[in-house]
C-alpha cells in the first residue's frame, strides 16, 4: 500500500476545505488537500443547458437512499475540486445577527450558536475579500452591522429587473442588490452571461473554492491529491488520535499519515466517513449526535410569467428581498428569503417537465421571472444521515417549519401578481435538493450535546477537526457558502491546527 505523509490532511475541497487550505498556505505546515473527484473540465458543454440539466453531464455522485421510502435518489452534490461551489449560484449573503441567537420560529426554537455574529464578523469581511464579493449595503432592512465595505460595488439590475424592483418597492417592500461572488471588477473575467446559476463557469469568473482559494493555495505549496476517496479513518489503540486515513486512489489503496486531520466533505459525507470509522457508533460520536440534526432548507422554485412581454434579462441574479425574513413590519414570524435564480431556459426545466413541448417551455421562459424561495428548517434529532449495512448512505429527512414556507410562497405570489405577472408556477424542492446541507456534526461547548468544540476540533479526538457546514447548529434561511468560508477562516486562526 502506498503511504503519503504530511502535517495536516484536509479531506474534501469544497468551500470549507478549500478555504482552510488557502488560510494555511503560508503556515509552514505541509498541507495535503484530498479530493475524491478530479478537476471539472473547461469545455463548451459548461454553458449548455441541455448538457447540464437534461443530460446531467456534471452529476457524478453515487445514489443515496431516502430512508422514508427506501427509494434511491441522486443527490445535489458534485465531486470535483471545489466541490459544489463549481456549480453554485455565487450568491454570498451573510447570516443575520439573529441567526446566531435563539430565534423563535413557527415550529420551535432555532438554537443559538456557540459563536456570535460579532465574533464571526471580522471573518465575514475576510471571506468577502477572498471571494471578491460585489455588494452595496443599505438596501436590506435585515442587514447586520459590518466593519468594512464590500470589496466591490454590487452588480446593477438589467432594465427588466430594475422595473420589477420598482414595482415591488411601490408595494412598501425593500428589494435590494444581492451580494454576488463574480469577477466583475474592472478588467475582470465576468461577462454577465445567462449561465452562472447551476452551471460551471467556463471563464473562471465565478468565486468558487477552486478558483479563489485552492489554486492560490497550490501555487503557495499546498499539495492537492485528486481522485482519492477516503474510506475510513484509523485511530491509535486509545482512540484519542487519528493515525491515518485509509483511501483508494484510482482504485488502488493508499494510506495517508498526518499529525492532524480535518474532515470537510460536506454534511452528509463528513458524517458518513466518521460513521464508517472507529467501529460501533462511529468516530467522534460519544455524544450520539453524529449524523443527527441534518438540515437542507425548505425551498421552492417560483416562476412568474407575463405572457404579454418578454424578459430580456441575461444575468438575472441581482435582486433579493428579506422583508419577511425576520419578525417586523411585514410578518410576525420568520418566513424566509427571496433571491433571483439565474435566467431559466427551456432546457433548464425540460428534465423536470419532459412531457412539456419545447416550444411551450421556450415561450414561458422567454417571459418569466425566476425566483428561489428559502425558509429555515429547524434541527431535528430524527433528521439524520446513516450508513446502511450495504455501505450506502441513507438519509432520514422529514421537512418541518412548513407553514412559514407556505406563507412565504403566498406572499410572493401576491407580490408578483401586483407587479404584473398573472401566471404563477411553483415547485417545492425535495430530499434530492441538498446543496444547502448543514448540521450532522454540530459544534458546541458541551461534549454531551455536540460533536466538536467551537473551534471545530472534535471533543473526542485530539487531532481531528471538522470544517464545513456540518458544524452549523442551525441553518438560517440563507445560502450557507459565505458563512462556511468565514468559519473556516476563523478555525484556521483560532484553533490549534498549526502547532
Amino acid at each position: 500500500m502506498e503511504t503519503i505523509t504530511c502535517d495536516i490532511a484536509i479531506i474534501g475541497s469544497g468551500m470549507g476545505g478549500g478555504t482552510l487550505a488557502w488560510a494555511l498556505r503560508n503556515s509552514g505546515a505541509d498541507v495535503l488537500l484530498v479530493e475524491r473527484g478530479d478537476r471539472l473540465p473547461s469545455e463548451p458543454q459548461n454553458w449548455s443547458a441541455k448538457s447540464v440539466f437534461v443530460d446531467l453531464r456534471y452529476k457524478n455522485a453515487e445514489k443515496w437512499i431516502d430512508e422514508s421510502t427506501g427509494a434511491p435518489f441522486t443527490p445535489g452534490v458534485h465531486y470535483y475540486v471545489g466541490g459544489n461551489t463549481k456549480v453554485f449560484g455565487a450568491c454570498l449573503p451573510r447570516f443575520r445577527k439573529e441567526d446566531f441567537e435563539d430565534l423563535e420560529t413557527f415550529d420551535g426554537i432555532s438554537p443559538a450558536w456557540p459563536v456570535s455574529y460579532a465574533q464571526l464578523e471580522p471573518y465575514y469581511c475576510r471571506a468577502e475579500e477572498l471571494l471578491a464579493v460585489h455588494g452595496t449595503p443599505g438596501g436590506d432592512p435585515t442587514e447586520p452591522p459590518r466593519s468594512a465595505a464590500y470589496p466591490y460595488p454590487a452588480l446593477e439590475h438589467e432594465p427588466d429587473i430594475a422595473d420589477l424592483a420598482d414595482r415591488i418597492g411601490k408595494q412598501g417592500l425593500h428589494p435590494f442588490l444581492m451580494p454576488m461572488g463574480v469577477d466583475r471588477r474592472e478588467g475582470g473575467r465576468c461577462i454577465r452571461c445567462a449561465t452562472c446559476d447551476g452551471y460551471p463557469c467556463q471563464v473562471d469568473a465565478k468565486s468558487d473554492a477552486d478558483v479563489r482559494a485552492i489554486r492560490p493555495a497550490v501555487d503557495a505549496g499546498v499539495r492537492l491529491l485528486t481522485r482519492t476517496h477516503v474510506d475510513t479513518l484509523e485511530t491509535a489503540p486509545d482512540g484519542r488520535t487519528v493515525t491515518a486515513a485509509l483511501a483508494h486512489r484510482n482504485g488502488e489503496p493508499v494510506r495517508i499519515v498526518a499529525q492532524r486531520f480535518v474532515v470537510a466533505a460536506g454534511s452528509v459525507n463528513t458524517a458518513a466517513l466518521l460513521l464508517r470509522s472507529g467501529g460501533g457508533d462511529g468516530l467522534a460520536n460519544s455524544s450520539g449526535q453524529l449524523g443527527r440534526r441534518y438540515m437542507v432548507h425548505n425551498s421552492t422554485f417560483f416562476v412568474a410569467v407575463d405572457p404579454r412581454r418578454k424578459n430580456r434579462t441575461v444575468f438575472q441574479k441581482t435582486l433579493g428581498l428579506n422583508d419577511w425574513y425576520l419578525p417586523g413590519e411585514h410578518t410576525d414570524i420568520p418566513l424566509g428569503n427571496l433571491q433571483m435564480l439565474g435566467k431559466l431556459q427551456a432546457d433548464s426545466i425540460k428534465a423536470a417537465r419532459p412531457w412539456a413541448p419545447s416550444p411551450a417551455l421556450r415561450f414561458m421562459t422567454n417571459r418569466s421571472i425566476d425566483v428561489y424561495l428559502t425558509t429555515e428548517d429547524i434541527p431535528n434529532q430524527e433528521n439524520r444521515v446513516v450508513v446502511r449495512p450495504d455501505g450506502k448512505i441513507g438519509v432520514h429527512w422529514t421537512p418541518n417549519n412548513m407553514e412559514p414556507h407556505r406563507r412565504l410562497v403566498k406572499n410572493v405570489t401576491t407580490m408578483m401578481r401586483r407587479a404584473g405577472y398573472p401566471l404563477i408556477f411553483t415547485e417545492r424542492m425535495g430530499i434530492e435538493t441538498n446543496s444547502h446541507q448543514c448540521g450532522t456534526a454540530v459544534m458546541g461547548e458541551d461534549p454531551a450535546t455536540s460533536v466538536t468544540r467551537p473551534d471545530g476540533r472534535t471533543h473526542d479526538l485530539e487531532n481531528l477537526w471538522i470544517c464545513d457546514g456540518s458544524l452549523f447548529p442551525s441553518s438560517a434561511g440563507l445560502n450557507p457558502a459565505l458563512t462556511i468560508c468565514a468559519n473556516a477562516l476563523r478555525i484556521a486562526e483560532q484553533s490549534e491546527l498549526v502547532a
